[in-house]
């Protein structure tokens, strides 16, 4: 069953929360809505749920506005799990679970599926609770019993408003696998208000940016979570990358560039884990960085990939002369206004003859070891002011 938002405003209190919002969302899908605080991503998902009745555009689920539909009528097609976690009252926490039957109470006020809220309590992990008064609970418990009442309505729509911000760490996957498994086994459209870009990235198959009211960019994570859009919507620096346990985009909020080696385009020779510390504050200083050549799968390797550093692999045990990988490295010296080698990856075969003496050098760690064709030796701690003057480094030897 598929929701549709056509040029939605909204408007409360005389201010404008949402200005021509578009989205679609499809059977077997999880969209996650992400956006700087303020962004008006809970006033999206009530304006869905016919919560909030829009000032202009139209909600359509299953080709039905929304906003005409009776409200059990609504709540059979679209359930909801609201941010705020907290209970007035002392009920049970099977009768909370249960009250997601309501919709589908005869006029007798009966409900014979009541096996769906068993399962619905298994499935979230709350049914050891279902005797206990549900205010006793913590508010990550709390929250999961929302889940599970919202799982009872059993709607082909589920909308979800930062459903894992009270959770610890374990049950934050719990029950993202769990409205994963929603989507991918059920067929159920899914709309979740994520905060954590990672997680979103991991479990949507899309994303909408929300800012300043509007969709900001819209699409598959990896299409959407770019440097240029975050900064844009969340008026933050990152680094963008690949998390080398779940292939999914990885985001590294960044400092913004107030040092010397802001926009300094610096090549990195790597190899094993020697360069992984002089990329990490290179980038956090907000310098552009370029690996390589480093080994598939090692530890410099995983470092660029998770903060979305150009990076040149090869194969383990693999000569680097006259490979692909050389040339690629070459033309990436060649780009850079200098080169950092770490000491421990200068030892490397292959390595002299990558570089260059028209692109300066820095040998980075200590001296033992320090190779003679480096411009100049520097202590890693060192390597954000060094690379500050890089560019104007003459080359005349260590």
């Amino acid at each position: 069953m598929t929701l549709d938002v056509t040029g939605l405003d909204v408007e409360l209190a005389g201010t404008r929360i949402l200005d021509d919002v578009h989205a679609s969302i499809r059977d077997g899908h999880l969209v996650g809505v992400v956006g700087p605080n303020g962004a008006g991503k809970s006033t999206l998902l009530r304006a869905m749920n016919g919560l909030i009745t829009p000032t202009a555009g139209t909600v359509l689920v299953a080709g039905d506005d929304v906003h005409a539909l009776s409200s059990a009528a609504a709540s059979r097609r679209i359930a909801t799990v609201p941010q705020d976690a907290s209970v007035s009252f002392e009920f049970t926490v099977r009768q909370v679970v249960e009250m997601g039957r309501h919709p589908h109470t005869t006029r007798f006020g009966t409900d014979t599926d009541t096996a769906v809220v068993d399962r619905a309590m298994a499935r979230t992990g709350v049914a050891q609770f279902a005797a206990r008064d549900v205010t006793s609970l913590s508010g990550g418990e709390r929250q999961r019993v929302l889940l599970a009442r919202a799982l009872a309505q059993a709607a082909p729509v589920l909308l979800l408003d930062e459903p894992t911000a009270s959770l610890d760490v374990n049950h934050q996957i719990r029950t993202l696998e769990v409205v994963r498994d929603l989507a991918d086994s059920e067929d159920r459209a899914v709309v979740a208000a994520i905060h954590d870009l990672d997680l979103a990235a991991r479990y949507c198959d899309e994303l909408v940016v929300v800012a300043d009211g509007r969709v900001h960019d819209a699409g598959a994570p990896r299409s959407v979570l770019t440097p240029d859009t975050i900064r844009a919507a969340f008026d933050a620096r990152v680094a963008v990358g690949t998390d080398p346990a779940t292939g999914a985009v990885t985001v590294t909020p960044l400092p913004d560039r107030t040092s010397a080696a802001a926009d300094t385009s610096v090549h990195v020779v790597g190899g094993g884990d020697s360069a992984t510390p002089v990329v990490r504050r290179l980038v956090s200083a907000g310098a552009s960085v370029s690996v390589g050549p480093v080994v598939e799968g090692d530890t410099d390797h995983e470092t660029a990939r998770r903060v979305g550093c150009p990076c040149t692999s090869v194969a383990p045990f693999t000569r680097l002369e006259d490979t692909t990988a050389a040339s690629a490295t070459r033309a990436d010296i060649a780009a850079a206004d200098g080169v950092a080698v770490p000491v421990a990856a200068a030892a490397r075969p292959g390595v002299r003859g990558l570089l260059t003496d028209a692109v300066p050098t820095l040998a980075v760690g200590d001296a033992a070891g320090a190779p003679e064709w480096a411009d100049r030796l520097v202590a890693c701690d060192a390597v954000v002011s060094a690379v500050g003057a890089l560019a104007d480094t003459p080359s005349d030897g260590v």
